[in-house]
């Protein structure tokens, strides 16, 4: 049996991010601010990157606690990330998780890496810069980066 998640306690103007649980895009993340704190322990928050269905602004939704965790540390890149390496990529407004399964390449004057996901079996290059270091939220409430 697994520990419960440390309980976080938001406050307005944090940064998030949000899991998606619509299908096809289910473990994604999405980036938001908490722009209201509600007595029934829920949260207003305002996507960073996604809009209304009328594109009138940007989407706020109310959630609860279980479906945000704190945004992952800002941590430089490595020069190189390694072959099988977990890293995040972001695609389709949202951060993926995927791995690393070639060597960094150039092409079209920019760097690349090839990324596997496992959500959806596909492989797709990104340039580096839609590429971050993975980390996982451990149940103290803490960020882990794998080495």
């Amino acid at each position: 049996m697994r520990p419960p998640m440390k309980k976080i306690d938001y406050k307005v103007g944090d940064k998030v991010e949000v899991c998606s649980k619509e299908e096809g895009f289910m473990g994604s993340y999405y980036e938001a601010t908490i722009v209201s704190c509600l007595d029934n322990g829920r949260y207003v928050i305002c996507y960073e990157n996604l809009l209304k269905d009328d594109e009138s602004g940007l989407l706020t939704e109310t959630l609860l606690p279980k479906d945000l965790r704190p945004s992952p540390p800002r941590v430089r890149n490595p020069s190189k990330f390694q072959l099988n390496q977990k890293v995040d990529v972001f695609d389709n407004d949202g951060w993926w998780v995927g791995n690393i399964v070639n060597e960094k390449i150039l092409m079209e004057k920019n760097y690349y890496y090839n990324v596997y996901f496992y959500s959806t079996n596909q492989t797709i290059y990104y340039p580096c810069g839609k590429i971050r270091v993975h980390h996982d939220m451990m149940f103290s409430g803490e960020w882990f980066m794998e080495a």
